[in-house]
C-alpha cells in the first residue's frame, strides 16, 4: 500500500509503522507539491532585497555565519552538496530508523516551512520508495544539531539534484532524527510492555499468586490511569489459571507488579506522546513562514532563524523507558530466584530436578543482564564540554546516545524475560497444570525454544527465546 502525505499532521506514529516499520510506499499530494513551489518562489523573491540576512543562504555556515555572500556566492554554496558534516563512521542505525528519518524529515517539507524546492521533496520521498538507504552511524553524532547524520542519509541524493538557495541546508537542518529515534523507541517500548505483562503474568501464575494482588478495586483505591490499565490487563492475563491459590501474599516483587508494570506503561505513554509531538513539528532553521493574507505587510513570507532544531524532549522521554526496562530486569531476577526456592513459592523441589536440567544459574545471568542494564539506563544530560569547538555550536542534544541506551536495556530486558518465561513454564509443568488461556500461546513459544536438560548449555536456548521474543518486537527480526 501507499501513503498519502497531504500536510504534517499526517506524520504519526501510525505513519512511521507502516511506512518505516513495514516498508509501505509514500507519496506527497499534489495540493502539498504545489503548496511548495509556492513557498519557494516567495522565498527566492525575498532574496531579492540586498539587505536581508538568512544564515546558510546570504550568509556562510557555522563559524562562516558572518560572512556575507554576493548574489553568485550564494548561489554556488547552494549547489554544494552537503557532505562536509558526514564525519562519522561505525555500526550504522537499524533500517528502520533510518527510514524513520527520511520520513519525519518531510514534515518541515510538506506545508513550505524549509522553502524546498519540489524536485528535492519528491526525491526524498523517493528514497523510501527504493532500496537501502545510505548507511547513518549511531555514534559521534555529537554536533548542536543533526547535520552529521542527515550529512550521511541525504548526502549522496543531494550530489544528484540542482539545489537551489536553502536546498542542501533544508535537508540537514532540524530535529528530524530526535523525532525518529522517539517513534521507533516508543513503538519497540509499546511492544515490548505487551510482553512483559504476559511474561510476569506467567510469573505470577507459576506461584500462584493471589488474585487480591490485581483485584479490581485496587483500579479506583490507586486512582492511577496507568496502574488501572495494567491491573486490568493481568487480570485478563491470569483469567483461567489456578483456581487454588496461595495462602498467603505473594512476596513482594510479585505484589509490586502492578505498580512495576505501570511505571513502564506511563513511560511508554509518555514517549509516545514525545514522538507524536515531535513527528509533526516544524524544527527547520532558519525557518519559512509562509506568506498570510492577515500579514499583508510581508508579501513574500518571513524567514526566522530559532532553536527547533534542538529536541527536548525526546531524550527524557527515551531515558523513562531505559530506567523502566532496568527495573523490570530486577523484577524478573526477583521472581525467578522467589520461583525456585519451595520455601517461597510453595512449589515442589522437582522444580530443579538434576537430571532434567538445573535451572538454579538462571537468576545470576539474570544479575548480570540487570547490571547490564541499569549501565545503559544512567541518566542522559546535556554533554559538558562545547559541541564542535567552535562559534556558536556550544550545545549538543544527547538524543542518538539516549535511543542507543534504551535499546540496550530493552534488550536486557527481554534476556531477563525470557530466563523467567522458561522457570514459570517448568514450575507449571512440575505442577501439571495448565497455562491460562491467554498464556498458552506463551507457553507453546517458551516449549519451542528452550527444552532445557543437562545435554546442554542453557545459554543458547534462552538466547533462542530472547530471539523469538524480539522478533514480536522489531520488524524483520530473525525468528
Amino acid at each position: 500500500m501507499t501513503v498519502q502525505l497531504e500536510s504534517r499532521r499526517d506524520i504519526t506514529l501510525k505513519a512511521v509503522d507502516r511506512i518505516a516499520w513495514q516498508g509501505e510506499d509514500v507519496e506527497i499530494a499534489d495540493s502539498a507539491m504545489r503548496r511548495m513551489a509556492g513557498c519557494k518562489a516567495s522565498f527566492l523573491r525575498l532574496l531579492d532585497d540586498p539587505e536581508i540576512v538568512i544564515y546558510g543562504v546570504t550568509s556562510g555556515y557555522g563559524q562562516h555565519a558572518k560572512l556575507r555572500l554576493t548574489a553568485d556566492q550564494r548561489k554556488a554554496q547552494a549547489a554544494r552538496a552537503p557532505v562536509a558534516a558526514a564525519t562519522t563512521f561505525g555500526t550504522p542505525l537499524p533500517d528502520r530508523v533510518a527510514r524513520a528519518i527520511v520520513l519525519a524529515r518531510l514534515s518541515n517539507f510538506l506545508e513550505g516551512h524549509a522553502a524546498i524546492s519540489p524536485h528535492v521533496a519528491a526525491a526524498v520521498t523517493d528514497l523510501l520508495n527504493g532500496g537501502a538507504l545510505p548507511p547513518v552511524p549511531v555514534r559521534g553524532n555529537g554536533g548542536a544539531g543533526e547535520i552529521q547524520a542527515l550529512s550521511h542519509l541525504f548526502g549522496p541524493l543531494a550530489r544528484s539534484l540542482e539545489l537551489a538557495e536553502k536546498d542542501g541546508l533544508a535537508l540537514i537542518n532540524g530535529s528530524t532524527c530526535a523525532a525518529a529515534l522517539a517513534a521507533d523507541a516508543a513503538l519497540s517500548a509499546r511492544r515490548r510492555l505487551a510482553l512483559a505483562e504476559e511474561v510476569f503474568a506467567l510469573s505470577a501464575e507459576a506461584i500462584r499468586m493471589p488474585l487480591e494482588h490485581v483485584a479490581e478495586e485496587l483500579e479506583t483505591l490507586w486512582d492511577d490511569p496507568h496502574d488501572a490499565a495494567t491491573v486490568r490487563r493481568l487480570r485478563e492475563l491470569l483469567n483461567g489459571g489456578d483456581a487454588e491459590r496461595r495462602p498467603y501474599q505473594a512476596p513482594v516483587s510479585f505484589r509490586i507488579l502492578p505498580r512495576m508494570l505501570g511505571r513502564l506503561r506511563r513511560a511508554v505513554a509518555a514517549a509516545e506522546e514525545a514522538a507524536t509531538n515531535s513527528l509533526s513539528s516544524v524544527s527547520d532553521n532558519p525557518v519559512f513562514l509562509p506568506p498570510d493574507p492577515a500579514s499583508p505587510e510581508h508579501p513574500n513570507g518571513r524567514i526566522m532563524s530559532t532553536g527547533g532544531y534542538h529536541n527536548a524532549a525526546a531524550w527524557p522521554a527515551m531515558d523513562e523507558l531505559a530506567a523502566g526496562f532496568a527495573d523490570l530486569c530486577t523484577i524478573a531476577d526477583r521472581h525467578s530466584a522467589r520461583l525456585l526456592y519451595g520455601s517461597h513459592s510453595l512449589l515442589p523441589d522437582q522444580l530443579m530436578p538434576e537430571d532434567t536440567g538445573y535451572l538454579g544459574c538462571i537468576p545470576m545471568a539474570q544479575v548480570g543482564w540487570g547490571q547490564a542494564a541499569r549501565h545503559a539506563a544512567q541518566r542522559t544530560f546535556l554533554p559538558g564540554s562545547e559541541s564542535g569547538g567552535f562559534g556558536q555550536n556550544d550545545v549538543s542534544p544527547p538524543n542518538f546516545d539516549a535511543w542507543e541506551r534504551q535499546d540496550d536495556a530493552g534488550r536486557m530486558l527481554d534476556a531477563a524475560m525470557a530466563g523467567l518465561a522458561i522457570i514459570a513454564a517448568r514450575a507449571l509443568a512440575v505442577t501439571d497444570r495448565a497455562a491460562p488461556g491467554p498464556l498458552a500461546a506463551l507457553v507453546q513459544q517458551v516449549n519451542d525454544n528452550a527444552t532445557l536438560d543437562n545435554q546442554h548449555p542453557p545459554g543458547p536456548e534462552i538466547e533462542k527465546l530472547a530471539a523469538a521474543f524480539e522478533a514480536r518486537l522489531y520488524p524483520n527480526a530473525p525468528a
